[in-house]
């Protein structure tokens, strides 16, 4: 990937960019052309025109349409699970999910590229394979702050009712606004994951 920078005389010279950098440019632009565009918009052309750079390089970094899906997809869950405190690792009640509302209102492209796949896995069930292995990366991470923050743990059900009802406020935001509801609602999540961990009789978060 190239970056046009004046060169003497002013006449444009090309800036290098690095490997990495390229990269990342390429996935972010990925997952724009698809939140505007649906899955059927993602060519190579598409990408490169919205990354600024040749279609050539986009074939040369993710060889095939497939790898570049499945590549932007992790890309979103990644930058997903590290803006949305899914995971805190304090074991404590009041981090969980904290900025949220704030994640969709920064980047809604992330997640509405990784909606447009869920439901395009209907209409290409090849989609669904990567698509569950991927989002058991957001399950897991669910489960896990819950087990620190119950003391019985949280099962399979648990753990999908949980994110279920996160991942709909994801949605519901993303389409109607008000991230100010978003809050509210985390914040009703929030206390009654207080009333399972009072419950079980743990101090854990009870009263933050």
């Amino acid at each position: 990937m190239t970056d046009s920078t004046a060169g003497p005389g002013g006449r444009p010279s090309r800036k290098r960019l690095q490997y990495g950098e390229g990269r990342e440019a390429l996935l972010n632009a990925a997952v724009r052309v698809v939140a505007r565009g649906g899955l059927r918009r993602l060519t190579y052309r598409a990408v490169a025109e919205e990354a600024g750079v040749t279609h050539g390089l986009v074939v040369h970094h993710f060889g095939s349409r497939d790898t570049l899906i499945e590549e932007a997809l992790a890309h979103t869950i990644r930058t997903s699970l590290s803006t949305s405190s899914l995971e805190p690792g304090t074991g404590k009640v009041a981090d969980f999910s904290t900025g949220l509302s704030e994640m969709v209102t920064a980047d809604p492209d992330t997640q509405a590229f990784q909606y447009e796949l869920l439901l395009e896995s209907r209409r290409r069930p090849e989609l669904l394979p990567q698509l569950r292995a991927l989002y058991d990366q957001y399950f897991d991470a669910t489960r896990r702050e819950l087990s620190r923050m119950l003391p019985g743990g949280a099962d399979r059900a648990l753990t999908r009712l949980v994110f279920a009802a996160l991942d709909g406020l994801v949605l519901h935001q993303l389409i109607l606004g008000e991230p100010e509801v978003t809050d509210a609602a985390v914040e009703e999540l929030r206390s009654l994951l207080r009333l399972l961990d009072a419950n079980g009789d743990s101090p854990g978060d009870a009263h933050p």
